[in-house]
């Protein structure tokens, strides 16, 4: 069985990290590391907003996503799975003293769908991050099905209670702060998400051990962020997915079926 499922995956997309040619049919993939949790690789999404792709387009990658706070309200989890979603991370909680009224809703339902989850927390410059550390742990329990989770990093321009914007030796190191108490405590090192002005003035890149998940809604990232490695790819906020009422940011991840189905390893 092992064997027919990574001789379909090979055959479902012949792209890694952005290389490949055009992108085959849809077709169910059982992942081997959680069997129950089957989806439909290389799926195409609406969008409400379309940015016309030149040159390594979002569907050429098999593995879609979706991320979620309160904002997308009662989500058929079911109908998004069916329609391609493969994983989907979750907001959590924000700064100290935050947290997403619809976190526990979206992430029992998202399990009970079948569909791999993992839980973000945006930061907030005006709390140290060993605080926001632990107001995460306190709200996201443990699960060993569960991905690695996410520190939400970047410049919040319309915030009325905290206007700084630390310098990239002070951020880095808040980073790496929240990183290993999440590490300790869940097993996993968290992803870092980021957007580019973020990334190019903070040097939040040079991170050592550490993913991204890097946000570039009119280019791929290797327009974007030269040179950067990145793990998953957020590509519209404006995206149409079966069972999410409005719009919706939508990612993808850089590999192939069977490289998810093993990540994080």
């Amino acid at each position: 069985m092992v064997r027919a499922i990574l001789r379909l995956s090979t055959l479902l997309l012949l792209v890694a990290c952005g290389q490949g040619s055009a992108p085959p049919a849809p077709s169910a993939v059982e992942t081997t590391a959680h069997p129950h949790m089957s989806f439909l690789a290389a799926p195409r999404f609406d969008d409400l907003d379309p940015h016309d792709w030149q040159g390594i387009a979002p569907h050429r990658y098999p593995v879609h996503g979706i991320d979620v706070s309160r904002y997308q309200g009662e989500i058929d989890w079911q109908a998004a799975r069916r329609g391609g979603i493969a994983f989907a991370y979750i907001k959590a909680t924000e700064g100290g003293d935050h947290s997403d009224p619809m976190f526990r809703d979206h992430w029992s339902g998202a399990q009970r769908a079948g569909v791999r989850r993992g839980a973000y927390h945006y930061f907030y410059f005006c709390r140290p991050a060993a605080e926001q550390a632990r107001w995460f742990i306190r709200h996201v329990p443990r699960d060993a099905t569960a991905l690695p989770h996410v520190l939400d990093m970047e410049w919040n321009h319309r915030s009325r209670t905290c206007t700084k914007r630390p310098d990239g030796a002070k951020v880095r190191a808040e980073a790496r702060r929240f990183l290993d108490i999440l590490e300790r405590h869940y097993g996993h090192r968290p992803v870092i998400y980021t957007t580019p002005d973020f990334y190019r003035e903070t040097g939040i890149g040079r991170l050592a051990g550490t993913q991204f998940w890097l946000r570039s809604v009119a280019g791929h990232p290797r327009e974007v962020y030269p040179g950067a490695r990145w793990t998953f790819w957020q590509y519209t906020g404006t995206g149409v997915v079966p069972g999410v009422k409005g719009p919706v940011d939508i990612n993808v991840f850089s590999g192939r079926p069977e490289a998810w189905t093993g990540w994080p390893g």
